[in-house]
C-alpha cells in the first residue's frame, strides 16, 4: 500500500460552511483537489479529501498547522497525511488481554514478513505491556480501571505515530464513529465466527448454543456497523459434539491470528479492492493466499450429483436468443 497523494480528514459535528472554507484554503495554497467524500453518521460529520501537494506554495508543516487552525474555528479535528511508500507504513495494534494475535503480528514483523512497521501497541488494559516490551515496541494504556478507553487519547496516539493501518488484535471494545470515520478502510479486526453469523460478543458461545457443526473466524474491515464490514479472510474448523467454549477457543485462536495476519498482508500489499460492501482480492490466485478454508476441503466435497437442468435450460434460451437475432 502506497500513498501517492496527500490525505486530509476532517471530523466534526457541524458541517455548515466548513467544506467551502476547506476547499478555498486548498485553492489559495495551490493544492489540487483530486477527490472529495463526505458523510454524516450519528451526528458526526466527516470529510475525506485526496489532494496533490506537489505544487503547493507552503511547506508541509505550514499546511498542516493552517488546516488544523481552520478546523479549530469549526470545532473540528483535521488530520493531514502526506505521501509515503511501503517502507514507512506504520501499524498501530489495539489489544485488550488476549495475547495470541499480538504475538503473531510481532513475530511476523520481527522476522521481516510485514511490509510495514509496528509503531505502537495500544491497550485498554495493561496486561500485554510486557509482550510489547519484548519486541521494543512502545505500549500505551488508554483504559480506565474498568477498561473503558479514552478515545481522545487514542486518536492523539494514532496521530502521533502517524498510523496508516489500525489492527484490532482481539481488542474487545467498540470503536466510535469518530475513530472509524477517520480511519475508514484502514482498520482491520478479527472476529471469532464465520461472519455474518454470530456478530457481537461471545461468538464461540453463540455458535455452541446454536449447535453448529462448523465454526470459524473472520478478518474484516471495520465500519460503524458492528461486525458488518467487508470480509477479507476466513478460516473454518469442525466443532466436536462434546465441545465446550474453551475447546472452540483453543481451536479458533491460532486461526484468528492467521486470518488477521493474512488480511493485514493483503492490505499492505495493496491487493484489496473495496466496493459494494465487499473486499475483493485483485489477484485471487496469488501464491500462498488462503482466503477461506484449505484446499483439502474442496477435495473432500462430493462432485455429484449436481443440478444440470437449469444450466441446460439457460443454454437453450441463449441459443434461441441467438437464433432469433
Amino acid at each position: 500500500m502506497t500513498r501517492e497523494s496527500t490525505e486530509i480528514t476532517l471530523i466534526g459535528t457541524d458541517e455548515s460552511g466548513v467544506l467551502a472554507e476547506l476547499t478555498t484554503a486548498l485553492y489559495d495554497r495551490n493544492v489540487e483537489l483530486l477527490e472529495l467524500d463526505q458523510a454524516v453518521r450519528d451526528g458526526t460529520f466527516r470529510v475525506n479529501a485526496r489532494v496533490d501537494t506537489d505544487g503547493m506554495t507552503v511547506s508541509q508543516s505550514v499546511l498542516r498547522s493552517e488546516l488544523q487552525a481552520l478546523g479549530d474555528e469549526f470545532d473540528a479535528d483535521v488530520r493531514v497525511r502526506f505521501p509515503s511508500s511501503c517502507d514507512d507504513q506504520s501499524i498501530a495494534v489495539l489489544v485488550t488481554k488476549e495475547s495470541h494475535c499480538l504475538e503473531a503480528l510481532l513475530e511476523a514483523w520481527d522476522e521481516g514478513e510485514l511490509d510495514a512497521d509496528i509503531g505502537v501497541v495500544i491497550g485498554n488494559h495493561d496486561d500485554l505491556r510486557p509482550l510489547a516490551a519484548e519486541y521494543d515496541v512502545p505500549f500505551h494504556d488508554v483504559g480506565d480501571e474498568s477498561g473503558s478507553p479514552d478515545e481522545d487519547e487514542l486518536l492523539e496516539l494514532l496521530a502521533e505515530y502517524d498510523t496508516d493501518l489500525v489492527a484490532l488484535a482481539r481488542y474487545i471494545q467498540i470503536l466510535s464513529p469518530e475513530v472509524v470515520f477517520r480511519y475508514e478502510d484502514r482498520i482491520i479486526n478479527v472476529h471469532p465466527s464465520l461472519l455474518p453469523a454470530f456478530p457481537g460478543a461471545a461468538a464461540y458461545r453463540q455458535a455452541l448454543e446454536k449447535g453448529v457443526r462448523v465454526a470459524g473466524v473472520t478478518a474484516h474491515y471495520v465500519t460503524t456497523d458492528l461486525d458488518q464490514g467487508p470480509i477479507i479472510t476466513q478460516r473454518a474448523f469442525n466443532v466436536p459434539a462434546d465441545a465446550a467454549e474453551a475447546d472452540l477457543k483453543a481451536r479458533g485462536q491460532p486461526l484468528e491470528a492467521e486470518a488477521l495476519l493474512e488480511a493485514i498482508e493483503l492490505h499492505l500489499e495493496d491487493e484489496l479492492v473495496i466496493g459494494d460492501g465487499r473486499a475483493m482480492v485483485e489477484k485471487p490466485d496469488r501464491d500462498a493466499t488462503q482466503l477461506g478454508a484449505p484446499a483439502a476441503l474442496d477435495r473432500a466435497n462430493p462432485e455429484a450429483p449436481v443440478d444440470e437442468r437449469e444450466s441446460l435450460v439457460a443454454d437453450d434460451r441463449e441459443g434461441t436468443a441467438v437464433a432469433d437475432d
